[in-house]
């Protein structure tokens, strides 16, 4: 019998195995964390400040290494991933700020086009793609504009489509609500829960419980680097 495509299995974009990352003095930010993500899932991890959010985050990025145990993202083990080759995996992982890190001196349609100048793709393409996701986040009319001329929940905003841009097959975000209202949160949140749609996870670090249980997805908690709890949305739903 062949299984019909709605009943398989989606497969793994990323995985933890037994992740355990300590710093020079002593200090372990992760210990001993395991934990899968799906292609097209969004998901939240949640823990006191410390708890090890952004060092899961880093590793994720390779902009950090794992002391024990392995992370593969599509089935490759990232400790594997060296020289030119990181640059590769990063490229399919697109990262959303808390401080946006926009290029101050270029317009917003630059900073959102950058990933693709990176990758070389022609001119035409990619004003063509930017168009396309500045109107789809209701930045067209702002184009021009430079990012000090902006509001936060703009510049959050241009953040996120030079994130998206590229279709990368994860979007990670580090407290990305953090300096929003609470308007502007779920207006942000809601563009992240747009995106699994188009085939990208999306894993968000965030400690604004109520923004996280409204949001009805997959909660993994940290606390002091361990993995305490990894809450279905449907538990969450019977809270």
């Amino acid at each position: 019998l062949r299984t019909s495509p709605a009943r398989r299995p989606r497969m793994t974009v990323l995985r933890f195995d037994n992740v355990s990352k300590q710093y020079p003095g002593g200090h372990a930010a992760l210990a001993d964390v395991s934990f899968s993500v799906a292609a097209g899932e969004m998901l939240f991890i949640t823990g006191h400040s410390g708890a090890g959010k952004s060092t899961l985050l880093k590793l994720i990025q390779l902009a950090e290494r794992p002391s024990r145990g392995a992370v593969l993202f599509s089935e490759r083990n990232l400790l594997k991933v060296r020289g030119g080759r990181i640059a590769h995996h990063r490229r399919n992982v697109g990262v959303v700020y808390q401080n946006h890190q926009l290029l101050m001196d270029r317009s917003v349609a630059e900073n959102v086009a950058l990933p693709l100048v990176l990758r070389g793709m022609r001119r035409g393409e990619i004003g063509k793609r930017v168009r396309s996701i500045l109107d789809r986040l209701g930045l067209a009319p702002r184009e021009r504009a430079l990012p000090s001329q902006l509001s936060a929940g703009e510049q959050q905003r241009v953040g996120i489509a030079r994130a998206v841009i590229a279709e990368p097959a994860m979007l990670v975000a580090d407290e990305p609500t953090g300096n929003l209202d609470p308007t502007l949160s779920a207006e942000i949140m809601a563009l992240f829960a747009s995106l699994p749609e188009r085939g990208t996870s999306v894993l968000v670090a965030s400690h604004d419980l109520g923004l996280v249980k409204r949001m009805r997805k997959r909660v993994l908690v940290l606390d002091h680097g361990q993995l305490v709890d990894d809450i279905s949305p449907e538990d969450l739903a019977d809270e």
